[in-house]
């Protein structure tokens, strides 16, 4: 059975994370995401892959781990993640530190959704150049869970390179929280079962996809699960989605598709646009937690 959460940009001007934390708990979701970028060059010379005009929370977001540590602090069980936290913008032992802080403060809640970032003038402002984003991506991540699973944690690479380090807490969950990749292309299939848990596509609309090019879910679901196998990982790769819309047949066909986690989108507004939608989504999911 799936379980269902919902993703918003955490801005100045929207719902704040402590009242919308308390409300999907109380309503029964499972997971509140929260998105990231640390800033957006005033340039814009990097297109958003969504469109021509980037909205403008795109660049008055919270950020993620005070957001989500603020939503902890008000919460028992809702599960914290990331939708999506950049990589490429954080130091690997900083970022470790952090996650590890949020989820062992929260009792072991986090989820890590994690990409690389597709505007090159934002991570250049963080030393990373665009075509090495990836490989800088992967050694953070397995870095981060060296510095997590390890107590004289070390690692050397080409991007990452420390010896042994003491680091504490520890995450409560063993070997970290999950992390889940947010990425669509055929490369990304592969980077999923060689060192993430799962994956985690942003949902297309079935109508525009058909114009844009459609990424079939049920193939992808398929190809990380044969490469999970051949990389020899024990259990099942996590599929979960964001961005989902209210349609119960969408939700329906996702879950079918494989999807374990349904992440309904929120917009970036006031309280008094969030909870009637977001008690539309909590009816949705009730009605297939039902047996």
């Amino acid at each position: 059975m799936a379980t269902f959460g919902a993703l918003i940009f955490p801005t100045g001007y929207s719902i704040q994370p402590v009242t919308l934390a308390k409300a999907m708990e109380q309503r029964g979701f499972e997971s509140m995401f929260v998105t990231e970028h640390t800033h957006i060059p005033a340039s814009r010379l990097s297109p958003w892959p969504g469109g021509r005009e980037l909205p403008r929370e795109y660049w008055n977001t919270h950020d993620p781990y005070v957001a989500l540590a603020a939503a902890a602090a008000v919460t028992r069980d809702l599960k914290l993640g990331t939708g999506i936290t950049l990589v490429t913008e954080h130091d690997p032992i900083a970022m470790a530190k952090q996650v590890a802080s949020l989820d062992f403060i929260s009792g072991g809640r986090v989820l890590l959704g994690i990409g690389a970032g597709w505007n090159g003038e934002e991570m250049a402002n963080h030393g990373v150049d665009f075509a090495s984003r990836w490989k800088v991506t992967r050694e953070r991540v397995l870095a981060m869970r060296a510095i997590w699973t390890q107590e004289n944690a070390e690692f050397h690479g080409d991007f990452v390179n420390f010896d042994p380090i003491w680091a504490y807490p520890k995450p409560v969950q063993p070997n970290g929280p999950k992390i889940l990749l947010g990425a669509s292309s055929k490369w990304a299939l592969a980077r999923v079962a060689e060192y993430c848990d799962g994956w985690f596509p942003i949902h297309q609309d079935p109508s525009r996809a058909r114009a844009s090019g459609a990424v079939d879910y049920a193939a992808c679901i398929q190809t990380i699960r044969t490469a999970w196998r051949e990389n020899g990982r024990l259990g099942e790769p996590d599929f979960s989605i964001f961005g989902v819309g209210g349609d119960p047949k969408r939700v329906d066909e996702l879950i079918e598709m494989g999807f374990n986690r349904i992440i309904f989108g929120l917009p970036p507004a006031e309280a008094d646009t969030v909870l009637p939608l977001l008690d539309r989504y909590a009816e949705l999911a009730h009605a297939r937690a039902e047996p």
